[in-house]
């Protein structure tokens, strides 16, 4: 009753968690199969992030944003095609942000009202994205890539847009980027980031120490080859796993996804499974217009729990 009213709270009491589960305050167990929203990459308790987060708590938590964010930055820049990174404290930050800097550098701004993927989970053609990209950059165009859900390895590369062959201008990251704690950032170029000037841009609490502390702790984990490799091995294994398991029920109409985001579309509302799912000691989420399973799992080993989903 204290909190607002514009979301439905679950009436579940969590009290910790460990890994790929959480726990309830009657010491019940659920999967987290939504890690908090493609956030929790690791689960949780992931002991090197956990070290480097205690390690930077230990020593400082919050100066001010410029002074600790070189090495992040660093490591971003090194890892894409970008030339400089504007930090903030949430994805919705970060894309209001490249809004700012596509505005500022055309002077004109033209965004799309609606964002199928991330409604429906849909895993777009490779010649559609490819299309689109040819045509925005004949036309003089910037090409912005939200990857705040499909990046940092979730899609099973380390930036969504690789899979397609493309190059955005400017790419949003957030929700894994910090491990679960408040962090965003947008990739831009150098002809993109000069039209910015001293005073134009700023965020309080963004890339604060302790936040760059556990993103570089991700960014070591997350872009090691193995890893990658590991997350596409996972999301095929879980996949054809779905595919078998759901053949027969009448309502799956379609699995889909790309490494370890996986849309499940069905024909009826998805809800009355939500609940039971919770109640089974799942959790999962929606989308599309309610019909849609929506898995975002976490990267680390599901294995062993992803048996108990059947």
């Amino acid at each position: 009753m204290w909190t607002s009213r514009h979301q439905i709270l679950a009436p579940v009491v969590l009290s910790s968690g460990k890994g790929c589960e959480l726990y309830d305050i009657d010491g019940r167990g659920y999967l987290h199969l939504s890690s908090g929203i493609a956030v929790n990459a690791f689960g949780h308790g992931d002991p090197d992030w956990l070290q480097a987060l205690t390690h930077q708590a230990n020593t400082h938590t919050h100066v001010s944003n410029i002074y600790c964010s070189v090495e992040l930055a660093k490591r971003l820049v090194a890892s894409s095609l970008a030339d400089h990174v504007f930090f903030t404290n949430s994805g919705m930050e970060a894309n209001e942000s490249a809004i700012k800097l596509a505005s500022k550098f055309q002077r004109s701004l033209h965004p799309s009202e609606k964002h199928p993927p991330e409604e429906w989970y849909i895993q777009c053609h490779k010649g559609v994205f490819g299309g689109i990209a040819h045509s925005l950059d004949s036309a003089g165009v910037l090409l912005v890539l939200d990857e705040v859900q499909c990046g940092l390895s979730r899609a099973g590369y380390l930036w969504a847009h690789d899979a397609y062959d493309i190059y955005p201008y400017m790419m949003i990251l957030a929700r894994p980027l910090a491990g679960g704690l408040p962090n965003g950032a947008v990739l831009t170029p150098d002809r993109v980031a000069g039209s910015i000037n001293f005073g134009d841009h700023g965020s309080t609490f963004s890339s604060n120490s302790l936040v760059c502390s556990a993103a570089i702790a991700v960014l070591d984990k997350i872009s090691k080859p193995r890893f990658l490799a590991s997350v596409v091995k996972k999301g095929k294994y879980f996949k054809e796993l779905l595919v078998k398991k759901l053949g027969g029920n009448p309502h799956a109409k379609e699995v889909r996804g790309l490494g370890l985001i996986i849309g499940i579309e069905r024909d009826v509302s998805a809800s009355p499974l939500l609940d039971a799912c919770q109640q089974s000691g799942l959790l999962i989420l929606t989308a599309g217009k309610g019909n849609v399973v929506r898995l975002a799992l976490p990267l680390v080993n599901i294995r062993a729990g992803t048996r108990h989903c059947f």
